[in-house]
Formats: structure tokens, sequence, C-alpha cells
């Protein structure tokens, strides 16, 4: 999964990705209906200017189809600039 994320977002010429799997931690809670719970930290010039809202939806979109297909139950999204990566 982590690699076909990575894929889809690569028109966003990412810079810096990191991808956890927390879908353990996850196991067995009700709304749990078998798709992965993950978190990504993205960076990417594409960001800059944007808002944390537009920046979330350009990472959702080209992962519309896995949310759907209940492939991603949750994905936890970081996404930042370059300059807002270093300064952390």
């Amino acid at each position: 999964m982590q690699q076909h994320i990575a894929e889809r977002l690569s028109a966003l010429n990412l810079q810096h990705y990191e991808f956890s799997d927390d879908s353990h931690l996850h196991a067995g809670h009700a709304d749990n209906t078998g798709g992965g719970h993950y978190r990504i930290l993205v960076v990417s010039e594409a960001f800059n200017g944007r808002s944390r809202l537009a920046r979330q939806r350009m990472i959702q979109t080209p992962l519309q189809d896995l949310f759907s297909q209940g492939v991603i139950h949750a994905l936890s999204i970081r996404a930042l600039t370059p300059g807002e990566y270093a300064a952390c």
C-alpha cells in the first residue's frame, strides 16, 4: 500500500514521503470494515500557497477510489511545503 499511494501521488512531485500502517491499532473496532488505517506525511512544492483543506483534497482526490472500494478506511494526512518541512 505504501508504494501504491506514493505512485498515485506522483503528479505532486513528492520531495519527501513517509507512510505508517496503523491498521493493527484498529482491529476489532465496531466501525472497522476491513479497510486499512494509514498515516502519511507528504512534502511537495505543489502545496505552496494552498490552504490546509486544498492540500488534503489534492491528496484525497487521486486516492478516492481506494476509499470508495474500502481499501482505505482512514487516512491521516500531513501535507507540508518544503519550507514547512525544513522548519520541523
